[in-house]
């Protein structure tokens, strides 16, 4: 593999253990070049060790990975200059004047694209004379973006980059990122456990568990393997180990509502198999549809 792969991440086998926690188990994973692909998982997935591993802050226990086709263990600076990387924390030296960093960054990166800082900038109330410690965390946040999106990426990594951010700033964070013409040429990776966020801007979902790859696919195409039916069964109804693809029950107001996984209409039969006197298939939202796929998968732990 080399830089002109037609993946910009791929691992092979990956494995990381901290002591007797396993963070990452063997994970194969291929995220091919161009549009925005969110990675998503409880806490405890194996995102963050994953990301330490591709951007070179770690090594490995086992297996390999590649980024922009290059072994992400000996990036050089030119490597590293190609990936871009806004985490939650938006660090930036306080004492520093908004001019003072955009001019040091202008000089570090040879791509350097003023016209795509000056599109994400101007999204933020930002003055040029202004210290970094005088701006908001979401005025940090978008010059933060502004600058990751200047320095002409193949690869942008966005870390949870609205947490603690207002609803104001995560729409204006959100927006500067989805208008910028400098997304056009490059590959983003977006992690979050904002999944209105996630709908708004992913064309590809990558779910991770326990180490593990569960589901890389568009958020529709998941959204569509989840099935919510609600149905007026009587008594206790069949129980839950005997229902297909079962994610979660709820019983409310006298009604079983049943949330499962790649179910077809044969689902229907089987709750009225099961004493289901009437019987209704609802439309299951990609908030719900991820949450209770990831409770479900996060309540059976691999084996380490």
């Amino acid at each position: 593999m080399d830089a002109s792969s037609d993946y910009v991440i791929e691992t092979r086998a990956l494995s990381k253990r901290y002591g007797r926690k396993l963070a990452l188990d063997q994970l194969d994973l291929a995220v091919p070049r161009g549009r925005i692909h969110a990675v998503v998982g409880a806490n405890g997935a194996g995102k963050s060790t994953l990301f330490r591993i591709l951007l070179g802050f770690m090594p490995p226990t086992a297996g390999e990975a590649r980024i922009l086709g290059r072994d992400s263990q000996r990036l050089t600076p030119d490597d590293r200059s190609r990936i871009g990387f806004v985490n939650e924390e938006h660090t930036l030296p306080g004492w520093m004047r908004v001019a003072q960093v955009s001019t040091m960054q202008r000089k570090l990166y040879r791509r350097w694209n003023q016209s795509a800082f000056d599109g994400v900038i101007g999204h933020y109330n930002v003055l040029p004379e202004q210290k970094i410690s005088q701006l908001s965390r979401g005025e940090r946040a978008g010059f933060n973006l502004a600058l990751a999106l200047a320095q002409g990426p193949e690869l942008l990594v966005l870390d949870e980059p609205t947490l603690g951010l207002d609803v104001v700033a995560k729409r204006a964070f959100l927006e500067s990122l989805m208008y910028s013409n400098a997304t056009d040429d490059c590959t983003v990776i977006y992690c979050s456990h904002q999944m209105e966020e996630i709908e708004r801007v992913a064309d590809n979902l990558i779910i991770l568990e326990h180490g593990q790859l569960k589901n890389m696919s568009a958020p529709e195409d998941f959204c569509a393997r989840v099935t919510h039916w609600v149905a007026d069964v009587p008594f206790k109804g069949p129980e839950p180990r005997s229902v297909p693809g079962l994610l979660e029950v709820q019983r409310l107001d006298g009604l079983h509502h049943y949330l499962v996984l790649d179910q077809d209409d044969g689902f229907e039969q089987f709750l009225r198999d099961s004493g289901a006197r009437s019987v209704q298939s609802m439309p299951v939202s990609l908030d719900r549809a991820v949450n209770a796929f990831l409770a479900k998968n996060h309540a059976a732990p691999a084996a380490a």
